[in-house]
Formats: structure tokens, sequence, C-alpha cells
């Protein structure tokens, strides 16, 4: 009976996250088909996230054999929703327990300092509790020690990483009442910073009037969709049509590339969608119960919540990143490190994000040096992060966003230390 609440209930994040959800809305008194409802979609939110990964994992898969073939060079495609749900495999039960012990130490933290803050920003939550996970793991702490530090951790990041920003939110938005909770933080400060050294006069990039003929990219699932199509169509050409159509089945080379492109960008979109449907459900059992124990705390909401605040500087932004990321590509072996492909999902997210920051300290200088040096930042991250990953090093993709690099890298060599 023991093994069977361990291994099969608890050790089925899934479940382990429906579980937490179903006591969130027992405790808030809700009607008992909002309470079936809500545990359901919880579950069938995890099982949407773990097939969207594995569509990912299969096209990410084929991405790498075409580079290494192209290049001879191992490249790694950044992309935190796919890596993360990668590490559910191994390390789910793990993963899962950090997340609902980090969430109740935001609450005490938030409780108990000046920090008011709650990060409702259930997916980053996750993430960062996948990493700690990976990280504690291949570090050799495991059990009860790994749970208690990862979700200190988490916990204490929750608070930490909107208190930092919230001078420059408060900027952006004109109030106070919300804040940012993204675990991309210290690229949005060091952007923050940046425009704030090179910006001196320079006016907000919104007085600029933007093309129309951009405003798809807008879209992340258009925008991903197109730049990993100009990727795999330029590796396909590079590798030749006999090398490729070996590995597709015999399909024609050029529509192999196509499909294989709007497949990841699917995969990213059926990631999405399952977290979308987790957090639906888990962030309103959450915050029923922050809501009683926290007075006065601020929402720490997703990083699309600035985008309307400074809409030029979202399109500014991913494209200075994403062009720090390209160079990034060829400065990265020149460090002895492997070569970090610009990942669409960090340089448009962080990236716009970025340039909203940047801007609202340095204007237009701020928005494009400010994303550019964040672009270098979450390059070369994840490039040093990887070795730590242990066997997920392997894999074709590693956490892309800075808080992930950064709490990633030293957590390791922390752990080293006492090895």
């Amino acid at each position: 009976m023991l093994q069977f609440i361990i291994k099969d209930v608890l050790g089925t994040p899934a479940i382990l996250v429906g579980l937490f959800s179903l006591f969130g809305l027992l405790l808030q008194k809700k009607p008992v088909s909002d309470v079936i409802s809500g545990t359901l979609k919880t579950i069938m939110g995890f099982v949407i996230l773990i097939a969207g990964a594995n569509l990912i994992a299969a096209t990410l898969t084929i991405f790498s054999q075409l580079f290494e073939h192209s290049f001879n060079i191992q490249g790694v495609v950044p992309n935190t929703d796919a890596m993360a749900a990668l590490a559910q495999k191994s390390y789910g039960t793990e993963t899962a327990m950090i997340m609902v012990f980090g969430m109740l130490v935001n609450i005490l933290l938030a409780r108990i300092t000046p920090l008011k803050y709650i990060f409702l920003t259930g997916h980053h939550t996750l993430y960062m509790s996948a990493m700690l996970a990976v990280i504690l793991s291949v570090g050799g702490i495991h059990g009860f020690w790994l749970v208690l530090i990862g979700s200190l951790i988490l916990g204490t990041m929750m608070v930490v990483c909107p208190a930092i920003l919230q001078p420059f939110t408060r900027k952006i938005t004109n109030s106070d009442d919300l804040a940012l909770g993204h675990f991309g933080s210290t690229g949005y400060l060091l952007s923050a910073l940046v425009g704030k050294v090179v910006g001196k006069g320079s006016p907000s990039i919104e007085e600029l009037k933007v093309p129309k003929t951009l405003n798809f990219l807008r879209d992340s699932s258009v925008a991903i969709s197109l730049t990993m199509m100009i990727l795999f169509i330029a590796l396909v050409l590079v590798a030749g049509k006999e090398f490729t159509e070996s590995i597709s089945g015999g399909q024609n080379y050029i529509v192999f590339a196509i499909i294989q492109s709007i497949t990841f960008a699917a995969g990213v979109y059926i990631i999405l969608a399952g977290v979308r449907m987790v957090i639906a459900e888990i962030v309103p059992a959450f915050k029923g119960i922050a809501d009683k124990l926290v007075p006065n705390a601020k929402p720490a909401l997703d990083c699309p919540t600035v985008f309307p605040f400074a809409p030029n500087a979202v399109i500014i932004g991913f494209l200075s990143s994403f062009s720090a990321g390209l160079i990034s590509m060829f400065l990265c072996p020149l460090f002895g490190l492997s070569v970090i492909v610009p990942g669409l999902v960090p340089h448009f997210f962080c990236g716009a994000t970025a340039g909203v920051y940047g801007n609202i300290t340095g204007g237009r200088r701020g928005a494009v040096i400010g994303a550019f040096v964040q672009g270098l930042l979450i390059s070369f991250l994840p490039a040093i992060l990887l070795p730590l990953m242990g066997d997920l090093g392997f894999a074709s993709t590693t956490f892309g966003d800075a808080d992930f690099g950064i709490v990633g890298i030293v957590l390791g060599h922390i752990i080293s230390f006492f090895h």
C-alpha cells in the first residue's frame, strides 16, 4: 500500500499536482463540480505537456543530426518548455514535490518579510522546480534534502525576482498593483541598467512607427515556425538531399524541413496549451490559499503582462536579442563552449521583455542595446550550464532564460565543492 502511494500516486507528477489543486479547491469550499473539474483539468494539462515535449524532442533530435552532419559540431537549441518537460520523465516526483513546497515557502516569505509578492507564473515555477531537481540529483542529493533545498531556493526566488524588478515595473505600468513574475529577471534587470547607462536623452521607442508587415512576429507560433523553417531549410541545404532523405524516410528534403519546423512550433503550442490548462486550475487554488494568508500581496505575473505597455519595444527587443544569439553561435566555440543555436522561445519572450525594460530607462538605445546584452547573456549561460545537467546535458535542448542559468551554475558549483 505504501509503495502504491509513494511510487504510483506521488511518483506520477500529474497526479501529485492534481492533488495539490484538489486540496486548494477543498480548502476554499468550492462546489463538488468545481473540485472534480479543476482536479481533472490539472492532471490533463500535465498529460498534454508531456505529449508536446515528446513532439519537440523528436524534431530536436532530427535538428541535432542535421546540425552535426553539416558542421561537425553539436548544436543545442535552448527551450525551457521542452527541457522542463524532458526533465519530468526522469525527475518527475522530485520536480512536483519542489514545486508544491516551493509555493508554500513563497507564501510564508511573503507573509513574514517585506517582499509581498505571490509568484503566479505557474509554468516558470514548474520549470525552475525541474531544473533544481536535475541539478541537485546530478550533484548526488536525494530524498528529503533534495526537496528541502530545492523548495527553499525556489520559494526565495519567487519573492526576490519580482522585488528586484519592481522599481522598473512600476514605471512601465504606472501602477504598484502588480509585479513581473518570470525567471528571466536578471536579464531584464541587466537590460534596464544598461538602458540607464547608454540611453541618456534617447526618446522612447514607442514614438517610432513599426511597419505593419512585422506585426505577424507578435504571434509566437508564427515566429517560431518561420525561424525554425529558415534554420531547417538552411541545414538541409548544407546537409544535402541524400543525407536528409536518408533520415526523412524518403520524403523530399525541402518538404521535410518545412514539416519539421512546423511540427516543432506545434510541439511548443501543445506544451503551452498544457501549461495554460494546469495554470488556469492551479493558480486559483493557490491564490485562494494565499489571499487568506498574505494580506496586501502583489500578484507577480508572466512577462507578456508588460507587452501592451510598449508594443514597439517588444518587436525591437526580440530582433535585437535574436541578433545577439546569432553572433553568440560563433563566439561560444571560441571559449570552448557548446554551440548554442538561438532558441526562438527565449529570444522572443525574454528579448521582448528586455526591450520593454531597456526602453523605460534608456529609450530607443536602451531597448536595442539592453535587449542585445540580454541576448548575449541567455546565449552564454545555457552553454555554461549544459555540462552540469548530467545525462540531460546530452539532449539537444537546455534551459534558456537567464535566472535558470545563474541559479543552475551557482548551485552546481556549490555542490561540487562538497564532493
